[in-house]
């Protein structure tokens, strides 16, 4: 699923990657006499690195015309090009390789890099270099592996010296995806780091050709040989001379016929020039593959992350534990099993059914799209696919038991925020309980002694599940109605905080990062929010919840005073109650008001924080965010 502008990037890319793939292959087999391992060897970095390979085999290697290729191959820096190929061929694969294996197996990435540069390093040397070269080297395989291991060493030094930095500053940025082989991103993240190792191996190369201490391209042409019996054709090979700017470096030029001997080079490379290049190669090595642990957690895995994705201006250093990542970061939009219009309603009443004397609840947490304003939609966290939850409504003396089982895919549990019951009913997760599991169902069941204003809501990661969504009014009646405050109409305001970038949905928190930029009442904000229709000297009675979990709303009512009833679910004796225009709502406060239309007209009840009345910091009509309307005839 493309989630991201860079998935849909990496699809163009990898498709030109194929076809340069394929350009390259079919022309390297039908017109271009260069020998079998470097036709692999500029396949697979095509493969790799996509239009660039093609536009190196293009500049470099590719025969113009016919009987061309010597002459045309002979620059250093073409021949540099066809040594680079080589190592990266060998190198990158084996690289790559265990990156896959590494990751599949749950490895730190501090221990992958050590594997990935021992598995390139054995690939490049005893495969690349000294298996298929063989027969163009001549020598046993033994004598190759120790001709090749210093210039191998060198070049695979300075390969892993660009890829290794890369890879970890891009597998381990915001975007963890690129750990997972399973993801686009993670090729991505090799294609990307293979030319970074390309570039930084290239000059090295340069200057081990022109000391004869590599073999730079070759030519292939079919000699009379080739009319000879099968199993008996042989080839003529040969190693161009290099325009090196001594002028007097050759390569040796030899015709192979598979009797031995092979192609012998000459090197001029004083002893201190190749230790001091074999130093600085060692060094930049240890650079690149030490300096990202001051900034990234290396001792994290592909398994401890996740693939997740964190919110831009989110801190995260050597220091920052997979839990934190994990926890802010932003809801699959994979998971999502079913989406929502402006048409859908949250804080619907739940129904129930009666099982001997008990009202039984079904709730069912999942992970839905939910639509806040008509181009703007979030991936949620919900109970039974609302936002807020449905309104679990009952009255003072009810046994009820509510049976939740987690859609979801981590693990929750559910606390009766404010409610006097059994200690094993409360909710939080580890304390009084085991976490809900996902796919397990757990009941909860109790006797409602209390009456007001209550609300449920996660215990088990409340700031990200709960960030997320997941909360519902409780509203329990008292068992005598005389103890009841009424009004002419009863309205649930439920507050909540929204991260949405990018068309992801992360959970809001009052951290770096996690700063919100849309706010809804009950699942919409405005001037998608529900507009209050009462008359002149109706009364109305507003229970606010702080079903949020990031900031104080000082909720205000345009239009005259209101009288504060109750507080927290406890009725407010009458000489207590008081009158007020706003009311700071916390984080788990409830406050219920009773405000008296006094006026005709259009009349607000918003946040008085005017940040949390814009939509992204944008006015729509008015306002946005935390703003309800009541139409006063």
């Amino acid at each position: 699923m493309l989630i991201q502008p860079i998935d849909y990037f990496l699809v163009v890319w990898f498709a030109m990657a194929a076809a340069s793939t394929l350009y390259v292959g079919f022309d390297q087999y039908r017109n271009n006499p260069e020998p079998v391992v470097m036709k692999w060897g500029f396949i697979l970095v095509t493969l790799y690195m996509g239009p660039l390979g093609l536009l190196l085999y293009v500049l470099a290697d590719k025969e113009p015309r016919p009987g061309e290729h010597e002459v045309f191959t002979k620059p250093l820096w073409k021949q540099g090009v066809g040594s680079t190929i080589h190592c990266v061929a060998g190198d990158a694969t084996g690289i790559i390789l265990a990156a896959v294996v590494t990751a599949t197996l749950g490895l730190p990435m501090w221990l992958d890099l050590i594997v990935e540069y021992l598995a390139g390093f054995a690939f490049g040397l005893f495969i690349f270099q000294s298996l298929f070269m063989k027969s163009m080297m001549g020598g046993s395989y033994w004598e190759n592996v120790r001709k090749s291991f210093l210039p191998e060493f060198i070049s695979m030094n300075f390969m892993m010296a660009g890829m290794a930095p890369v890879m970890s500053f891009l597998m381990m940025g915001r975007d963890m995806r690129a750990m997972e082989p399973t993801e686009l991103l993670f090729w991505g993240v090799m294609s990307i780091g293979v030319i970074a190792g390309f570039t930084l191996a290239y000059p090295a190369n340069v200057w081990l050709v022109a000391r004869g201490l590599k073999h730079g391209l070759m030519t292939e042409r079919a000699t009379a040989a080739a009319h000879r019996p099968a199993g008996e054709r042989h080839a003529h090979m040969q190693m161009q001379q290099a325009d090196a700017s001594s002028g007097d470096h050759k390569h040796g030029t030899t015709s192979h016929n598979g009797k031995g001997g092979g192609h012998h080079m000459r090197s001029d490379a004083t002893t201190p020039q190749i230790a001091a290049l074999g130093a600085v190669s060692a060094l930049a090595l240890a650079i690149g593959m030490a300096a990202p642990a001051n900034w990234l957690n290396l001792r994290l895995s592909a398994r401890d992350v996740g693939g997740v994705i964190m919110p831009q201006g989110m801190i995260m250093d050597r220091d920052t534990p997979a839990d934190a990542m994990r926890d802010m970061a932003a809801a699959d939009p994979r998971l999502v099993t079913a989406s929502y219009d402006l048409a859908a309603k949250g804080d619907q009443e739940l129904p129930f059914r009666m099982e001997n004397g008990v009202k039984v609840f079904e709730l069912r947490p999942s992970v839905i799209r939910w639509q806040i304003l008509p181009n703007v939609t979030v991936d949620a966290y919900a109970y039974n696919g609302q936002i807020p939850g449905p309104r679990i409504h009952i009255r003072q003396g009810d046994r009820v038991r509510i049976n939740v089982t987690n859609g979801l895919p981590e693990e929750t549990t559910v606390h009766w925020h404010g409610l006097i019951l059994p200690n094993q009913m409360d909710g939080p997760a580890e304390i009084t309980q085991p976490p809900i599991e996902t796919g397990q169902t757990y009941s909860y069941e109790f006797t409602a002694t209390q009456h007001g204003t209550y609300f449920y809501h996660p215990h088990a990661k409340p700031d990200r599940t709960q960030a997320l969504g997941l909360y519902g009014a409780l509203i329990i009646d008292p068992a005598d109605p005389s103890d009841e405050v009424g009004a002419d109409h009863d309205y649930v305001i439920e507050l909540q905080e929204w991260l949405v970038r990018e068309g992801l949905t992360y959970p809001s928190m009052p951290m770096d990062g996690g700063t919100p930029n849309f706010f809804t009442i009950n699942g919409r904000a405005y001037p998608s929010t529900e507009t209050i229709r009462m008359k002149v000297g109706e009364t109305l009675k507003v229970r606010f919840i702080g079903t949020n979990n990031g900031f104080i709303h000082p909720m205000h009512i345009h239009g005259g005073p209101f009288e504060v009833v109750a507080r927290d679910g406890e009725t407010i004796p009458a000489t207590a109650r008081f009158l007020a225009d706003t009311i700071n709502v916390g984080p788990g406060q409830r406050y219920d008001v009773v405000w008296k239309a006094q006026r005709p007209g259009k009349w607000l009840i918003h946040c008085h924080i005017p940040h949390h009345t814009t939509n992204n910091n944008v006015e729509e009509k008015g306002g946005g965010g935390l703003m309800v309307v009541i139409d006063v005839t």
